[in-house]
């Protein structure tokens, strides 16, 4: 059952999360480079609880992180979208995909989609992403959507003590970015 949009980009499918994304997301989760940034590695148990809240926030806020699926095999990628938790600095889009996805655009390309989405759709004001100081690669994503580092932000518990800094742009910056990337 689709729970909310469903986004098509040339190689990707972003829809809500759904009970099929499971068995992939649990694996994603104990990866432990693509989690060292976003959380830490995480149990199945944990990891039932995060899709669950990625799938519940959905039918509470009426938005969240977009399970991402490769067109051409079905494969779940990763999970990437709008975000905004209790207690979270501002409205996110928040990214991560799977380690056999690295690397191949797909975030990026992701990323425009859940941009447009959350600007046109969402009417967000601001774009933020919240990225650790060491995140070379989620850094150099930020900067190709056209963020500049705002300087340091808090995450609410349980991540209060992680560094991040905040990633924005304004949604008139992001238009005008927009112009120069993807189709």
């Amino acid at each position: 059952m689709l729970n909310g949009p469903l986004l098509v980009t040339e190689r990707l499918i972003l829809r809500p999360p759904g009970l099929e994304d499971f068995e992939a997301f649990a694996d994603m989760c104990a990866e432990e480079e693509t989690m060292r940034f976003i959380g830490g590695v995480s149990t199945r148990a944990q990891a039932w609880r995060m899709l669950c809240t990625l799938a519940g926030a959905w039918h509470i806020a009426g938005f969240s992180m977009f399970s991402v699926i490769e067109r051409a095999t079905g494969e779940w990628v990763g999970r990437l979208g709008p975000w905004e938790p209790e207690g979270w600095p501002a409205p996110e889009i928040g990214y991560g995909v799977r380690a056999k996805f690295a690397g191949k655009g797909y975030a990026f390309e992701g990323c425009i989609a859940a941009c447009d989405f959350a600007v046109e759709f969402l009417k967000w004001p601001e774009l933020m992403h919240s990225i650790d100081p060491e995140n070379a690669r989620s850094q150099d994503l930020a900067r190709r959507l056209g963020a500049t580092n705002s300087g340091p932000t808090r995450l609410p518990a349980p991540f209060e003590d992680a560094r991040v800094d905040a990633w924005t742009q304004s949604a008139d910056a992001w238009r005008i970015k927009r112009k120069d990337l993807l189709p």
